[in-house]
């Protein structure tokens, strides 16, 4: 019985695959047409979204005074590399 229901799901699977194949190429295209800027801005995205956790955590206790100063200027230092980037990229396009 098992068997028989995960074949049939399976199929059900192949089924939809094979009914949306601009859906996968799509998918697939945007992945590929990523840019460098488009990655830079991620990254910048998610650095400060690190770095606003980071106070957050200081300042409910998580993190002694010297780590969270030592962690915030690796952050600050990487931020700033990743705008200046950001901004020769941007200058570029213009």
């Amino acid at each position: 019985m098992t068997e028989s229901l995960n074949l049939f799901a399976g199929g059900i699977l192949v089924l939809m695959l094979l009914n949306c194949p601009d859906w996968l190429e799509k998918v697939v295209a945007a992945q590929r047409e990523k840019s460098r800027l488009d990655y830079l801005m991620e990254r910048k995205d998610r650095l400060f979204e690190n770095l606003r956790k980071l106070n957050f955590g200081y300042h409910s206790g998580k993190y002694m005074e010297e780590d969270f100063l030592a962690i915030r200027a690796l952050f600050e230092r990487e931020a700033r590399q990743l705008l200046a980037e950001i901004v020769d990229l941007q200058r570029e396009r213009i």
